[in-house]
């Protein structure tokens, strides 16, 4: 949780309900608080799947999309590890937000999770 928290530190996460510190299980809910367009968002997810150490998934359970779903894959190559994010949404609001997700959305997200990808590779590298 700690490491979530620092590595989206532009829009302010914190975890504000459910499991707050330490390491989620399968099962395990969280309620997210950040500010995302200028506006604080409130977004429940749950973690659906738990293969450790290799992949984790987490839906969406409350919060501003219709719906989303997050995968987390985690590969050993040559002494290091490849992180893969697949991230699947879809906004509410029929075709206005289609046309939201492809005008913006899509990028945004991309943008946020790529930033927090090299957020984590920086700390990980920092560990050793």
């Amino acid at each position: 949780m700690d490491i979530h928290t620092k590595t989206t530190a532009k829009t302010k996460e914190i975890a504000a309900d459910g499991v707050t510190e330490g390491l989620l299980e399968e099962g395990d809910t969280v309620t997210w608080k950040a500010i995302h367009f200028g506006i604080i968002q409130r977004l429940k997810a749950k973690v659906k799947l738990m293969e450790k150490p290799n992949k984790f998934v987490d839906i969406m359970v409350k919060g501003a999309f219709h719906s989303f779903v997050h995968t987390h894959q985690f590969i050993e190559e040559q002494g290091g590890t490849i992180i893969i994010d697949k991230f699947q949404n879809k906004s509410p609001f029929g075709p206005i937000g289609v046309l939201a997700d492809k005008v913006f959305l899509e990028k945004y997200m991309r943008e946020f999770i790529v930033s927090r990808a090299k957020a984590l590779k920086k700390i990980a590298e920092n560990m050793h």
